[in-house]
């Protein structure tokens, strides 16, 4: 069965990246798998998600047919954005941590994605996430070690991450890791480590 990945980059450092290798890994294993796929690359790095202006939340909060031509302009990279997400089947995000978090382009295109009426709503009950049917897989690069040890609780990447696409309705989060890349007697298998459990995963 065919499967429409949106794999998004957010790493600047390129073919050096450790998460953008371990994206990588994920997709060949996702070809491997379903043994169709098609990949539409979404690099932050080189083209970065506009943040949100005034006129954005304006535009937002304006019923699409009164909306005035500057939102409708406004809007174009979030409907795309919003179309892309909406129309894939697995998310595979690469996400370097930046200070205990996740880099600003990946948070920005976020915003973007966020949408009241499109991938959640409100009703009489509360909050509803609107992408119930889809998968995201976590390529997460750090110097130290965050999924155990003292540092797990300086962690707010996986833990954001699972909230936001939880509060869209994405529950199927799988989370790979590279890391201790920076301590001395852990950096040499950091990667190898990651790829071992990408191979022996079963999507």
């Amino acid at each position: 069965m065919s499967k429409k990945i949106l794999n998004i980059v957010t790493s600047t450092k390129g073919d050096a990246s450790f998460s953008n290798k371990l994206s990588n890994a994920i997709l060949q294993k996702l070809e491997r798998t379903y043994g169709e796929t098609q990949v539409k690359t979404l690099d932050l790095s080189k083209a970065p998600s506009p943040y949100l202006s005034g006129l954005d939340i304006s535009a937002l909060y304006t019923p699409a047919e009164q909306r005035s031509d500057a939102q409708n302009e406004t809007l174009k990279y979030s409907d795309e954005a919003t179309t892309d997400l909406i129309e894939a089947d697995i998310v595979v995000i690469g996400v370097p941590l930046y200070n205990f978090g996740i880099p600003a382009v990946l948070k920005g295109w976020i915003d973007q994605v966020a949408r009241a009426g499109k991938t959640f709503s409100y009703d009489e009950n509360g909050p509803k996430g609107l992408l119930t049917d889809k998968k995201v897989i976590l390529s997460i690069a750090s110097g130290a070690v965050f999924s155990e040890g003292p540092y797990q609780s300086y962690d707010f990447s996986e833990p954001y991450l699972r909230t936001v696409f939880g509060f869209l309705g994405i529950t199927d989060v799988t989370v790979f890791r590279v890391e201790g890349s920076a301590i001395p007697q852990l950096a040499e298998n950091a990667l190898p480590k990651a790829l071992i459990a990408v191979e022996e995963f079963a999507f």
